[in-house]
Formats: C-alpha cells, sequence, structure tokens
C-alpha cells in the first residue's frame, strides 16, 4: 500500500539562506511497510495542495506515527479492545487512548501480576469547571475510581484507579455533565492554560476568553471520540463563528482539504502541544514552558489590544542525554488581536510540518525552534499565518500569583483560594469541597430577580444586583427575631411591575415602583399555587427592615404549627392585622433566657470575636450563635442526604 502525506508545500520557503532540515515532518509519499497484524483502512484525505515538491528521499517513522496513520482517525483497534474480556488493551491501543483522555496504568506497588486499571483527565480551558462536572466528578471518584481526585499542574481533574470494564460509564458520565477528556493526552494540544482568578478585569476576561477560542480551534473534528463513549451523539456547544472561520481558512495551505481533521490530518502532532494565555505580571500558568505562550497587551485604557507570542518552551527531557533538555519559550512576535486564531493555528501547522516524527525523544516543537533559530522559525510561521509579526511588545516583569486566600474580584464580590497539597483531593478536603458547591443559603435557592438596571429599559429600580444585599438583610432578620436557618421564605424581586421573575407568585415579592423604592407583595405560597396581593406601596429600600421585622417576628411566634408558610401565616392574619403590627413595631421582646450557657470561655477569645462582630454592626454573642448555627445546619444537612 502507498501512502502520501502530500505537503502544503505553497508554503516551503522559498529564501535559499532557509534550509529545512534534513528529517521533512509529513513530507513524505513512500510506501509503507506494514506488519500483518494491523488492519489497513484507506486514507483519502492525505493530500491537501497539488503544487510540486521536491523529491524526498524514505525517512523513517516512530512505531507511534504508523499506530495513528492506520488508526481511522483514532478508533482502530482500540473499538475492538475494550470489548474484550481482558483488564487491559494492547500496545496500539494504550497509544490510542491517550488521545480520548486516558492512559492504561497498574499498581507499581504491587508485586506479583499487574493490575490494570485506567486514569482519565479532564480537559477544562482555563480551569473553568461548572458544580456539576465538579460533583459528577466526586462521584465517579467514589464509585469507580480510588476514592480520590487529583488537581493536575495544567488545569484538569485526574481520576484514577478506572477499570476497563467500567470506562464508557466514566467516559460519558462526564460527556454528558457538559465534560470532556477530548485531547487531554496525546499528540495534540493539550488543555490551555489561563489564570484561573475570577478577576472581573477586561484584561483577564480576555485571557480567559481567547484560552476557551484556542481549544476550541484546536479541539479534534473528527468525532472519534463521541462514537467510542456515547455512541456518536453529540455533546458539543456552539462555537464561536470566529472560531470556525480561522479553522476553515486555507487561504496559506495550512488545511488538509474534505478531510475529517483539517488541522490535524492523519497523523496529528509529533508529539504533544501545550498553549497558555495570561496577562502581564501573572505568571500563574508558567508562561514560558509552553510551546505557545500568548500574553494579553492592552492600552492605557485596559482595552485588549493584541498578543505578544512566545514559542518553544518545554520541559521534558531524558537522563544521561545531553542532547535532551528543558527549555523556555522566547519572543516571536507580537500580533493584533483579531488575528490569534491564525497565528496559533499557523505556529502548530509549523511544528506538525517539520516537527521530527522518527524519534519521539526530540518530537516536541522546542527542539525544532532550537534547531531552527528564532529567524528562520518565525519566517516559516510567517509564511503560513500570510503577515509579519509586529515587534514584540515590553513587558514588565513577571511574578508568581498564587491566588491563595481571600481576593477583591472587582466587581464587588470576593473569590477565595485554597491551598491543595500536590493537588490531591482527599479525606476531609474531598468531603468539605464536595459541599461548597452545594452550600446556598435557603432563603437563595428560591429567591429570583429579574436583571433590571443596568440594561433594561423598563427598570424603576434594582433587582439583581439589589437582591444579594437584600437577601443576607432577610437573613440578618431572621437571626435577630430567632427564626432559624434552615427556615426559608420564598422572595422574589422586579425593577418595574411586568414582573419577569414571577414576584406575584412570591411569599415576600418586591416589586419597584420608584427610585429605590419597591411595592410590598405577600400571600404567595411555597409551592407557587396562589397569587400574592399588594400590601404596601412606596416602602424606601433603606426601610424595608421596618417592614420585614414585625412581619417575621410575628410569622415565627403566631404561626399555628411550624409547618405554617410564611405566605399561608399572611393571608390568614389578614393584610389589616399585618398594617397594624407593622405600624406600632418597637422590636422584638427581650424574653428571659431559660439557658445559662457560656459561649466564651475565656476574655481573648471573647475580645477577638467582639472585633470580628463590630464590623458587621452585631454583638460577640449574636456572632458566635449565627457561627453555631450556621454550623449545625451544614452538619444536618450533610446527614440528611
Amino acid at each position: 500500500m502507498t501512502t502520501s502525506f502530500g505537503a502544503a508545500s505553497s508554503v516551503i520557503p522559498t529564501d535559499p539562506k532557509i534550509r529545512i532540515q534534513s528529517y521533512d515532518g509529513l513530507r513524505s509519499s513512500n510506501s509503507v511497510a506494514l506488519t500483518r497484524d494491523l488492519r489497513v483502512f484507506p486514507v483519502p484525505y492525505s493530500t491537501r495542495t497539488s503544487i510540486p515538491v521536491k523529491p524526498q528521499t524514505e525517512t523513517k517513522r516512530s512505531k507511534v506515527e504508523i499506530i495513528k496513520e492506520q488508526s481511522n482517525f483514532i478508533r482502530y483497534p482500540l473499538n475492538e479492545e475494550l470489548l474484550t474480556d481482558a483488564p487491559n488493551i494492547n500496545e496500539s491501543a494504550t497509544q490510542l487512548i491517550k488521545f480520548h483522555g486516558s492512559y492504561q496504568q497498574y499498581n507499581r506497588d504491587e508485586r506479583g501480576g499487574r493490575s490494570y486499571s485506567f486514569m482519565l483527565r479532564t480537559k477544562n480551558p482555563c480551569g473553568k469547571v461548572s458544580n456539576k462536572l465538579y460533583l459528577t466528578m466526586d462521584d465517579l471518584a467514589d464509585q469507580f475510581g480510588i476514592g480520590t481526585l487529583r488537581l493536575t499542574t495544567r488545569q484538569t481533574f485526574q481520576l484514577h484507579g478506572v477499570l476497563k470494564k467500567d470506562l464508557k460509564t466514566v467516559m460519558s458520565s462526564i460527556i454528558r455533565s457538559m465534560g470532556s477528556t477530548l485531547g487531554a493526552c496525546g499528540d495534540l494540544n493539550r488543555n490551555v492554560l489561563a489564570p484561573a482568578a475570577p478577576l472581573v478585569r477586561k484584561d483577564y476576561l480576555f485571557a480567559q476568553e481567547t484560552a476557551e477560542n484556542i481549544a476550541a480551534l484546536l479541539t479534534p473534528q473528527s468525532g472519534f471520540y463521541y462514537d467510542m463513549w456515547v455512541d456518536g451523539e453529540q455533546f458539543m456547544t456552539a462555537e464561536p463563528p470566529e472560531v470556525v472561520k480561522a479553522r476553515n481558512d486555507n487561504s496559506h495551505g495550512t488545511n488538509f482539504p474534505d478531510s475529517p481533521e483539517p488541522i490535524y490530518g492523519t497523523q496529528f502532532l509529533p508529539r504533544k502541544f501545550k498553549i497558555a494565555v495570561t496577562v502581564p505580571t501573572d505568571n500563574s500558568v508558567d508562561i514560558l514552558t509552553n510551546d505557545i505562550g500568548v500574553v494579553v497587551v492592552s492600552d492605557e485604557n485596559g482595552e485588549p489590544q493584541g498578543f505578544n507570542i512566545y514559542v518553544g518552551g518545554g520541559m521534558g527531557r531524558t537522563h544521561r542525554l545531553e542532547t535532551t533538555f528543558p527549555r523556555l519559550g522566547e519572543p516571536l512576535g507580537y500580533v493584533p488581536k483579531e488575528d490569534i486564531l491564525h497565528v496559533v493555528k499557523a505556529i502548530v501547522v509549523t511544528q506538525r510540518e517539520n516537527g521530527r516524527r522518527d524519534d519521539r525523544k526530540y518530537s516536541r516543537m522546542k527542539y525544532l525552534v532550537n534547531l531552527w533559530g528564532i529567524e528562520k522559525f518565525r519566517s516559516v510561521v510567517e509564511q503560513y499565518y500570510g503577515r509579519k509579526f509586529e515587534p514584540f511588545r515590553e513587558l514588565p516583569e513577571w511574578e508568581f500569583k498564587s491566588y491563595l486566600g481571600w481576593h477583591e474580584q472587582g466587581d464587588g464580590n470576593l473569590f477565595c483560594g485554597l491551598h491543595v497539597d500536590s493537588g490531591r483531593i482527599a479525606g476531609k478536603m474531598k468531603k468539605t469541597l464536595r459541599e461548597l458547591p452545594r452550600y446556598v443559603d435557603p432563603l437563595n435557592v428560591t429567591a429570583m430577580a429579574c436583571p433590571a438596571f443596568p440594561l433594561c429599559p423598563l427598570a424603576i429600580t434594582e433587582a439583581e444586583r439589589g437582591i444579594p444585599d437584600i437577601l443576607k438583610r432577610v437573613r440578618a432578620v431572621f437571626e435577630k427575631v430567632g427564626l432559624k436557618y434552615n427556615e426559608s421564605v420564598v422572595i422574589r424581586i422586579t425593577g418595574c411591575p411586568n414582573g419577569c421573575a414571577r414576584p406575584y407568585m412570591a411569599e415576600l415579592g418586591l416589586v419597584g415602583d420608584g427610585p429605590n423604592s419597591y411595592q410590598i407583595w405577600l400571600g404567595g405560597t411555597p409551592n407557587q399555587t396562589s397569587l400574592a396581593r399588594t400590601f404596601m406601596n412606596k416602602v424606601k429600600v433603606q426601610d424595608l427592615e421596618k417592614v420585614f421585622e414585625p412581619l417575621l417576628y410575628y410569622w415565627k411566634h403566631k404561626r399555628l404549627t411550624k409547618e405554617e408558610s410564611f405566605g399561608n401565616f399572611a393571608n390568614r392574619m389578614g393584610f389589616e392585622k399585618l398594617q397594624e403590627l407593622v405600624d406600632k413595631w418597637e422590636g422584638p421582646v427581650k424574653a428571659t433566657s431559660r439557658y445559662n450557657l457560656r459561649l466564651f470561655a475565656d476574655k481573648e477569645t471573647y475580645e477577638a470575636v467582639d472585633e470580628l462582630a463590630k464590623l458587621q454592626n452585631k454583638t460577640a454573642h449574636q456572632l458566635a450563635i449565627e457561627v453555631i448555627r450556621n454550623f449545625v445546619a451544614a452538619q444536618q444537612n450533610g446527614k440528611s442526604e
């Protein structure tokens, strides 16, 4: 069988000073000797342009290159090996399953026979993980893994100890939770890094968006992943149009026309490929250790304008072999922001066409950059890019930023960075982190608000932006009148009377009726089966406690049973009586304590709590009780599940 690897020869440098190394990557059209135990599939997608290519001598290729070529785009023989009763898969399938995000492993602490299992690695551009996916991974670790999760240096999860018979169940569960392991391992682009800190700054947000777009651009397109694990069902979100445009653009000979893999072809890349995106000074992603480092460059107003590009970084080496080495990336140039996807693609194609495929120890792009030098590498990339690079922009010094502890997010909120020893989530930490996505104040669970300001033209006052503070104030009233943490009221807020957040079904509804002013509606029920009614008009936002306190106090003390909801209580009491209670309200009746419990065993503890309480306009006793109640409620919630 003769297999052709037609090169995009329209971009072969014509400058006589630029000579491609003797190993010519995919530039071979020679026959390939195949062993009989390999199944041969036709390769109809191997040519791209019909521009004449200088004849090349036969080039040795590694065993992995042959496996990829004959795999029918990373399917065979993995698809057959997964169906056998053996606990492991053969060598060819072991190479291919990497592209699906998994490695075959065995416990090296055990002596005697090998106990095979599989490690799965997710792909999470810029480290973003939904609550649903995290909880799915946590469950899978307990049900099918070794009971722990591993956070990696490239912002992904690793799940260890999955048996072969459980692989499809685990993979499909991840996919159906909107996660993916596609391309987390193997000879293609790996997870794209960006600072994970949720800072609300234009440059950080743009860096994260760019990382997600690069990840989408370089995601395999031939469907092998979904064919294998969810029987061909697609679970992909819509891609930005600029990603689709950049992937399909073949104006500079980068693509395999009509191929299921327009960028990767049948052979994918010579080795793994790593990309990171960041902003000036923030080196939380180790920018210089990547094949491509992308740095957002902004103007004096903080508006992103383009990117500085580094190339040629990488850490891998072989002991006692000095020709292998770690290498830092070096500046390639600057590009305007609208060109970033085309530039990344051009660099990837340069490596695809010229990276070594004969000896995998030297297949990373750092060796190509080191061999050619940055000037020659830039010249070749520019021909795939179709433009010249601009001069590299000056950058301030890099800093390592861990983001541990509490930090201002930039929008009035805070975020907290947690340290995880060696990235291993196990034991108490695993149990605690599992509760974080679920730990939501009961008031927040049923609360809703419309967008209102700043974008809704009908808004009269705040709703979405105001509800977090209002819910905190309601919680404070709960504490003041003695309501328990796990008791709740359905609260809904809209900025105008159109009712987009359905306040008229709430037990306590706030409807904007003027600047910083709300109508108060009462009488809806927790199961949303009855309408609320108008109780008061023109209540200023700063006066809400004057209404909330008497209503909630008398609900606690005058309800028929603990099960009587606030809405049913309001309807039973009648609005005339409730209005009388609000008008005469002078504060909660101070009951004589039936208990004589000391909360503070020593003066130092009391003084420390008192200082914290003053920051929240509370007494030390109120703050201590709040902390204890929250802790007990959290424990009870855990037991109930």
